[in-house]
């Protein structure tokens, strides 16, 4: 009985973590190196990855999606998209994706004369599967090695710890009450099931 639960919330626990992963902003620090609108055509498989198009225009299988290309200092490339989440999942309610390539595009660099950003972003770049992670906002700052203090992503487990444990709580309080009398009883009425069977009733 053990291990059956073991196994559970551990799936459920690798779930929960890639879609926080998924889920929560991260920031990158990056030069960008040029902005582009592309033909973007949506398959059974990544279209879950993508969020809206602009609010107000109608959900097509093709559209044109806004990407920002950027390198890292370490010569990493990095490809967002640029497209409003609306009011959906995940909610960053972003509804200025037209202005962020504006102010993408108003950011470009050189190598020669690098301007860096901390671009504000959240999903995964799969080549396969074709999909980039989502820019929610670029802001400039004074070189490759900035830092910032994830506080918001902080409060955000720190709220989800504290609920995870009340409801580990709860449910064992419903266990003890509930689950572990009914248990009792049915062993009870078992056992004496299988008395009367053999006779011994």
């Amino acid at each position: 009985m053990r291990w059956p639960r073991i196994v559970f919330f551990l799936i459920l626990f690798l779930i929960l973590g890639a879609m926080l992963h998924y889920t929560l902003p991260q920031r990158d620090i990056v030069r960008i190196t040029g902005t582009e609108i592309i033909r973007q055509d949506f398959s059974g498989l990544n279209r879950i990855f993508y969020a809206q198009g602009d609010s107000g225009n109608a959900q097509t299988d093709s559209r044109d999606l806004r990407l920002i290309n950027a390198v890292a200092a370490s010569g990493a490339v990095m490809v967002y998209r640029n497209e409003d989440t609306g009011f959906g999942w995940p909610p960053y309610f972003k509804l200025d994706s037209a202005d962020l390539h504006a102010e993408a595009a108003n950011l470009t660099s050189t190598a020669a004369t690098p301007q860096w950003v901390a671009i504000t972003h959240y999903g995964w770049r799969s080549r396969l599967l074709t999909t980039y992670p989502n820019a929610v906002a670029i802001r400039p700052v004074d070189g490759p090695d900035a830092r910032f203090v994830p506080w918001l992503n902080a409060v955000i487990l720190l709220v989800l710890l504290v609920i995870g444990f009340m409801a580990w709580r709860i449910w064992e309080r419903f266990e003890d009450r509930v689950i572990d009398p009914l248990r009792d009883r049915f062993a009870v009425q078992w056992a004496k099931l299988k008395d009367k069977t053999a006779g011994r009733g």
